[in-house]
């Protein structure tokens, strides 16, 4: 494991890299400067901290607490997206031209990374995508200074539909009306292809729905007669989650059960309403079993006196990714960073994720779980079932 930075230290680190610019010691090598382009304010915005924080202990845990590559120190530069395109475009575009950063993360938002896609290409600067999950990021509206540490949608419904599918099955889904839904509504309907499963009936609301009565009705009426065991899968990020609301209007009474994949912890408290209720998450804290986890779990309960959450994760591995690639390249020159990037193997919460040379996915394990709950835990507890591996999950290349 690796040297344990104390709580005190990180804040300095940080404070020094987004503050100052490393004053005087600026002079002895250029800094390696990195922009985080995600959305501080808005609905996601437990997701945007989640990320930022990962990413920050991410730079550190890669460079052994001295936030410096090869005598270069890491400056982090800070942009709200505010969760719009337009305004996330505009953000990366400035952090490319007049911040004059080496890379780029973020953002939370599909919406917002489809928009900023062709910034990075403009500027021939990398984009890391992370915590972005619409396959069409590394698919249709991909190019080649776009990499993703997060999984895309395709690896989220392969690792559902392992979970969900059977012969006899029938499936309807829940999703939001954008493109993180239907993306992810399409790829779990090819995913389902072979396993017996059926998916009867597709249903899509704003992200800004509140009363979902009329979408569960059409719900109930499509799988009210349908054959075999009936399950509504909820595809949702953010604030406004249905799953309790539709818990309370009794599915059960048409047979249906209620399935969706990980989230955040307070989203997973509605889980507890939902014992052995079976799913596929990107992470859980508890699950991965490797010394990069060990120590994000440690040092995040010490900081923060609580886990590290399911976007934290994802934020450390763009940030060890960032490093390891630097390192690899031994420069942050764009084209030779892409070079090193493609088919890069990299240690991560999750353990190895590599990155695909024909679209920069990242590959990586996926966790088939089954809820249990604990009265003396606040949300429903996702217990392995089985670790999807990258060998065990055959993810589309969409170019």
């Amino acid at each position: 494991m690796r040297k344990c930075v104390t709580r005190r230290v990180l804040p300095v680190l940080a404070g020094l890299g987004l503050g100052l610019g490393l004053g005087a010691t600026g002079a002895l090598a250029e800094d390696i400067k990195i922009a985080h382009v995600y959305g501080k304010t808005g609905p996601y915005e437990a997701y945007a901290k989640q990320s930022h924080t990962g990413l920050m202990m991410g730079l550190e845990y890669a460079t052994d607490g001295t936030m410096e590559i090869g005598g270069r120190k890491i400056v982090v530069i800070e942009k709200d997206s505010q969760l719009k395109p337009d305004i996330g475009k505009a953000a990366l575009a400035e952090a490319y031209g007049d911040d004059e950063v080496d890379i780029a993360v973020g953002p939370v938002s599909s919406g917002v990374a489809l928009a900023m896609l062709p910034v990075a290409e403009e500027y021939e600067k990398l984009l890391i995508v992370e915590p972005a999950v619409a396959d069409s990021i590394t698919g249709a509206n991909w190019n080649r200074y776009i990499f993703r540490t997060s999984r895309n949608s395709s690896q989220d419904a392969i690792a559902n539909a392992v979970a969900l599918g059977g012969e006899g099955v029938s499936i309807a889904t829940l999703a939001q009306d954008y493109a993180f839904g239907r993306d992810g509504v399409a790829a779990f309907r090819e995913a389902l292809a072979g396993t017996g499963a059926d998916l009867v009936f597709e249903e899509y609301a704003p992200t800004d729905t509140k009363d979902f009565t009329a979408n569960a009705q059409r719900i109930f009426d499509a799988l009210k007669d349908a054959p075999g065991r009936k399950f509504l899968f909820v595809i949702w990020a953010g604030g406004g989650n249905p799953i309790s609301k539709i818990k309370a209007m009794e599915p059960e009474r048409f047979g249906v059960e209620i399935a969706t994949g990980g989230n955040i912890l307070a989203a997973m408290k509605a889980y507890k309403e939902l014992p052995g209720m079976e799913g596929a998450t990107y992470y859980y804290h508890e699950i991965p079993d490797n010394p990069v986890n060990d120590w994000l779990v440690s040092e995040h309960q010490k900081r923060f006196d609580a886990p590290p959450d399911f976007f934290t994760a994802g934020g450390m591995s763009a940030g060890i990714a960032i490093v390891e690639a630097i390192r690899k390249a031994g420069s942050t020159d764009t084209e030779e960073l892409i070079t090193a990037m493609e088919g890069m193997e990299f240690e991560t919460p999750k353990g190895t994720m590599m990155f695909r040379p024909e679209d920069h996915q990242a590959l990586q394990s996926m966790y088939h779980f089954k809820i249990r709950v604990d009265p003396e835990v606040e949300w429903g507890i996702p217990e392995l079932v089985r670790e999807l591996k990258i060998g065990d999950m055959d993810i589309p290349v969409r170019n």
